[in-house]
């Protein structure tokens, strides 16, 4: 039997695996060097609705499927994040509603973007199978697909760096979601770390979390390169 990395070496390999995160996806480098047209900008945010609407759908079968009550009283502040809530006089519209607001900032209408008129099918394939895998396996797994918000930060302060400079046709109070999401995916990450460093402690428990990490970083990358097929990569 082969002996299980440490947990920092798990967590040093499960980090490497940023190298395929799709911060360096072609559309995605177009799109943070300025690169994009208005049409290829408006593509993009449109499309990725799909995907920000099926996180907190994710995230309530992770919910549905763990027994650990402590685990639900974190995570379950997830599905407040994207949902937002209005509890005991306290009110965040969510990072559903700043998305339609960064819809509106590029030039979209809200119901076009609401409605996902303009979703690629092989994009709702991939985000589909995504939700589709969170709730078929054990919770820990689908936990473990959620790191890729170890990337995240980091192309969320890309956008705010470059695309203010690239895009000023973009209204700027737009890029809220990309604001708000710096520091909620920091957090999000050492709870979704702590699960999985805790939970994968054999070496072919380890195995999968990489895979499991992998499987989400290849949806990640398959979105992508349908918007880059449907809109094209400016060179």
């Amino acid at each position: 039997m082969s002996t299980p990395w440490t947990r920092d070496e798990f967590e040093a390999r499960l980090r490497e695996r940023g190298k395929a995160y799709h911060i360096h996806h072609p559309f995605n480098v177009m799109l943070n060097t300025g690169r994009a047209t208005p049409e290829q900008v408006r593509g993009w945010v449109a499309n990725r609705f799909c995907y920000q609407v099926a996180i907190p759908v994710k995230d309530a079968a992770i919910l549905a499927n763990c027994p650990d009550r402590e685990v639900r009283r974190g995570w379950v502040q997830r599905i407040l994040d994207h949902d937002g809530f209005e509890i005991g006089g306290l009110r965040d519209p969510g990072g559903i509603e700043a998305w339609l607001r960064l819809g509106q900032a590029v030039g979209l209408t809200r119901e076009e973007v609401l409605d996902e008129r303009h979703v690629i099918p092989a994009l709702r394939f991939a985000v589909d199978a995504y939700v589709n895998f969170a709730r078929r396996v054990h919770w820990q797994e689908a936990v473990c697909s959620s790191l890729t918000e170890l990337f995240a930060p980091e192309i969320h302060k890309q956008r705010l760096a470059t695309w203010p400079q690239h895009y000023p046709w973009i209204e700027p109070e737009g890029l809220a979601y990309f604001r708000n999401r710096v520091s909620q995916a920091r957090r999000d990450v050492e709870q979704g770390l702590a699960i999985t460093l805790a939970h994968f402690t054999t070496q072919a428990q380890q195995q999968r979390a990489l895979d499991v990490l992998q499987f989400k970083l290849d949806i990640l990358w398959a979105m992508n390169d349908a918007m880059a097929q449907r809109y094209g990569v400016t060179a």
